[in-house]
C-alpha cells in the first residue's frame, strides 16, 4: 500500500525536505502531488534520522510547504521499456513527448541498472563503421567501447553527432539501434536532430531522450541513467547492437554541481563534488559486452571543455575512465575542416583489437601508424616554415607540407552528407600517402 504525507519542512531549489518517515529508504522513488493535482517525480538522496532530502526532477516551481502531498512508492526510480520505443521521443525522465501516447506492451526496470561483473565482461571486438574517415581509419570505434568526443565552446559538435547517428552501421548486422540523449539543448537543436532522423529514414532505429534548456536542469541528472537503462534492455534483452550517444555531459556535470552545492557538500576541484569521478564512471562503465549475450552497448559521450581546457575536471576524469578520446580542434574548425578532429590528440585504445584482416583490411594497422607518423612530421615542418619561410625548406619538407594540406582537406574533411566505407577510407589514405617518397614510409614494411 502506498503511503502519503501532507506538507513539507522546507524547499531549497530543486530539493524538498520531509520529516523522515520510518518506512522511507535511500534512493526510493517519491511522487510530489501539488494542490492542483499535478504530479512530479523525485527520489531520496539524503536520509537522516530527522529529515529526508528529496530531489524533484521537474523542479519545485509552484510547490509550497503546506498544500502538497508526498507519496512513497516503496521502490527505486523505474522506467517503462518496450521495443515500441524505437522511433519515439521521450523527456529526461523517460515519458513520451512526441504525442503518440504511452507505451502499451512494456516492462519496468530500475534506472540505476546492475553493474556488470568484470568476470562476465567479454572483450570488445569488431568495429562500428561511422562513415567518417578520421574515425574509421585512425581511431576506429570498437563494438562495446566507450569513446568520448571532447569539443569546445563555439565548435558545432552537433553536426558530428548527427553525422555519426545517420551513418553508423555494423556490416551484415541489421539488428542495430541508437539511443540518443540530449541534455541542456536549445529547441532549435532538438528540431535539427528530429528533422535529420525523419529525412534520412533512420528514425525507426533511434530512441531519443531530450532535456531542453528550458526544462528543469535537475532532470539532466536523471537522463543518462534513463537512456542507458533503455540501451541495456535493447542490448541484453533483445540482443541488439546499441550505440549510445550522450551530449552534452558538461551540462550533466553542471547539474550535479548545482545539487551538491544546495546539499552543502564540501566542493572539490572547480566546485564539483568529490564524487564526480565515481558518478561519471557509473555512467560510462555501463557500456560493454557480456559473455553469453549477443548484444552490445557502445558509448560515445560528448562534452564541451570549458575554456578549451583538456585538464578541466570533466574531460580529465572522463579520459581516465574511457578507452581513448576524439578531440575537436578549434584551429581546424576555423580553417573550415569538418569534422575538425585533432588527429594527434585523439586515440582509440581498443582499435588494435577490432581491425586488421579479420575485421577491416590487412593493411589498416600499418597504414594508420604511418599516417600518424607522417602527420606528426608535418607539424614539425610547419613550425620550421614559420621560422625559415617555405622558400628555404628542402624538397622533402615541401612534400610534407603538401601531404599535410591534402590530408586535412581530403581525408579529414568530408561533406556533411558524404559517407565513406572503410575500403574507401583506406584507399584514400594510400592515395594521399603517395605524395611522400616511399623512403619516408618507415611504419610500412614490404
Amino acid at each position: 500500500m502506498k503511503t502519503q504525507y501532507l506538507g513539507l519542512e522546507a524547499i531549497n531549489g530543486p530539493l524538498v525536505y520531509l520529516k523522515t518517515p520510518k518506512e522511507l529508504s535511500f534512493d526510493e522513488e517519491v511522487e510530489i502531488i501539488l494542490s492542483n493535482g499535478e504530479k512530479r517525480i523525485g527520489n531520496v538522496i539524503t536520509l537522516n534520522e530527522d529529515i529526508a532530502v528529496i530531489q524533484v526532477y521537474e523542479g519545485t516551481s509552484g510547490i509550497n510547504t503546506k498544500d502538497v502531498k508526498t507519496e512513497l512508492k516503496g521502490k527505486p526510480l523505474q522506467i517503462k521499456l518496450s521495443k515500441e520505443m524505437l522511433g519515439r521521443f521521450f523527456d529526461g525522465a523517460g515519458r513520451p513527448v512526441d504525442g503518440l501516447g504511452e507505451l502499451h506492451d512494456y516492462i519496468e526496470r530500475d534506472i540505476n541498472g546492475n553493474p556488470i561483473n568484470p568476470i562476465a565482461r567479454k572483450y570488445p571486438r569488431n568495429y562500428i563503421e561511422t562513415g567518417i574517415s578520421a574515425i574509421d581509419g585512425l581511431m576506429t570505434l570498437i563494438r562495446g567501447q566507450k569513446l568520448p568526443i571532447f569539443s569546445s565552446s563555439g565548435i558545432n559538435h552537433n553536426d558530428l553527432a548527427e553525422k555519426i547517428i545517420r551513418q553508423a552501421n555494423i556490416k551484415d548486422d541489421k539488428n542495430f539501434a541508437i539511443v540518443f540523449g540530449l541534455m541542456g539543448a536549445e529547441y532549435e537543436t532538438a528540431e535539427f536532430f528530429r528533422k535529420s532522423f525523419e529525412e534520412s529514414g533512420i528514425l525507426s532505429k533511434v530512441v531519443t531522450f531530450q532535456n531542453l534548456s528550458n526544462d528543469p536542469s535537475i532532470e539532466r541528472i536523471l537522463m543518462p541513467k534513463v537512456a542507458l537503462t533503455c540501451a541495456e534492455y535493447l542490448a541484453f534483452d533483445l540482443d541488439m547492437q546499441v550505440l549510445v550517444i550522450l551530449t552534452d555531459m558538461t551540462a550533466y556535470a553542471e547539474s550535479l554541481r548545482e545539487v551538491s552545492t544546495l546539499k552543502g557538500e564540501i566542493p572539490s576541484r572547480k566546485g564539483y563534488p568529490g564524487y564526480l569521478y565515481s558518478d561519471l564512471a557509473s555512467i560510462y562503465e555501463r557500456a560493454g559486452m557480456i559473455k553469453g549475450k549477443k548484444g552490445s552497448i557502445t558509448q560515445i559521450p560528448i562534452l564541451t571543455m570549458p575554456n578549451d581546457d583538456i585538464s578541466h575536471p570533466i574531460p580529465d576524469m572522463t579520459g581516465y575512465i574511457t578507452e581513448g578520446q576524439i578531440v575537436l580542434s578549434r584551429e581546424l574548425y576555423q580553417k573550415g575542416i569538418n569534422p575538425p578532429i585533432n588527429i594527434l590528440d585523439s586515440l582509440s585504445r581498443l582499435m588494435k583489437d577490432g581491425i586488421g584482416k579479420e575485421y577491416t583490411r590487412e593493411d589498416h594497422r600499418k597504414l594508420s601508424d604511418q599516417l600518424f607518423s607522417s602527420y606528426s612530421k608535418t607539424q614539425e615542418v610547419r613550425a620550421l616554415a614559420k621560422v625559415l619561410g617555405e622558400a628555404d625548406l628542402s624538397e622533402l619538407d615541401r612534400k610534407y607540407l603538401k601531404f599535410g594540406e591534402e590530408f586535412e582537406n581530403k581525408f579529414i574533411n568530408q561533406k556533411q552528407w558524404e559517407s565513406r566505407t572503410i575500403e574507401q577510407t583506406l584507399d584514400l589514405a594510400w592515395e594521399i600517402l603517395k605524395i611522400l617518397p616511399k623512403e619516408e614510409w618507415d611504419k610500412i614494411n614490404e
